[in-house]
């Protein structure tokens, strides 16, 4: 965590001057369209998750963002008003300047800018394939991380049926029940927790899974997304799920000898693996390039349309 990394932002100093001062720097960039925003239920708490039938507890609505800020201020009036959450809005499509008064000197890396802006929330633990350097703008968030290995004692949920497009825990970081999820306690030996004010920023290493709660009642968050790795290669995920169709399913002894090819292929992938074969007829085997991976996606595409 770096305190202050952020604290020339004029959106940090609006939000400085006070919360209406930060609600209107922000209308005031806002281009006139909708914006999207999750809305929990009137008296549901501010934690966006699952309900008991493992839908989710909040709705999905739009609306210009000048009124949908004046919902958050009056939320603030209200004990039971429902949390209003909009996650992981692209500046640049968005806002008019705000990405160029809002921006950190990443290098050559040219990071996907978002803004996130609410009521006090909590958002479960899930993980990310790009790196992530998140600042808090307005307000306070407290980050729970946990390293990549950890998943198995997070107790993850369903692949596809996710609050936000990513599987995340099914515990309840802040009263976890232990006699649900035992492994939990071990996952809390690595835990790590840091808790920002406006203009301390966090860096979030791919994969490394991360609870977000929005301590205030109103907090900004802007983050930052890349990856170190060429934008031909595909996402792991992808792979995850299309071993789940091709291979979990196998009959055991198939499904082992797939096992060995992947460590063959995939996580051995030495030199010796084509040390057989002349440079020239290594094809996909050798270090992918940009041809060679469009080649690996057309024959997926083939492929998964019959």
């Amino acid at each position: 965590m770096v305190r202050g990394l952020a604290r020339g932002w004029p959106l940090v100093q609006a939000g400085a001057q006070g919360d209406d001062a930060a609600r209107a720097f922000l209308a005031a960039k806002a281009r006139p369209r909708n914006f999207p925003v999750n809305i929990g239920q009137p008296g549901g708490g501010d934690r966006l998750f699952y309900d008991d039938a493992m839908g989710m507890n909040f709705r999905m609505a739009s609306g210009p963002l000048p009124g949908l800020l004046d919902a958050i201020a009056d939320a603030a009036q209200a004990p039971d008003a429902p949390t209003i959450y909009l996650s992981s809005i692209d500046m640049a499509d968005y806002f008019d300047g705000l990405a160029e008064v809002t921006s950190l000197p990443l290098g050559a890396r040219t990071p996907i800018a978002s803004i996130w802006i609410g009521t006090k929330s909590c958002i479960a633990a899930h993980n990310d394939v790009p790196d992530n350097v998140a600042v808090c703008a307005v307000g306070r968030r407290r980050f729970t991380l946990f390293p990549p290995d950890q998943f198995a004692n997070l107790y993850l949920g369903p692949l596809e049926n996710t609050p936000a497009g990513r599987p995340v825990s099914m515990v309840d970081v802040r009263n976890p029940d232990l006699a649900r999820h035992p492994r939990f306690a071990e996952a809390m030996t690595h835990a790590q927790v840091a808790e920002l004010e406006p203009g301390d920023a966090i860096f979030v290493p791919s994969l490394w899974w991360h609870h977000v709660e929005g301590l205030a009642a109103f907090n900004i968050l802007v983050n930052f997304w890349w990856r170190d790795v060429p934008r031909w290669l595909g996402n792991p995920e992808d792979a995850l799920l299309h071993a789940i169709l091709a291979v979990r399913d196998l009959p055991p002894e198939q499904r082992e000898h797939w096992r060995a090819q992947f460590d063959h292929h995939v996580f051995a992938a030495t030199d010796a693996v084509t040390a057989h074969l002349p440079q020239e007829g290594r094809g996909i085997l050798a270090p992918l390039t940009a041809a060679t991976a469009g080649q690996i996606k057309a024959r997926l595409l083939r492929g998964l349309s019959r």
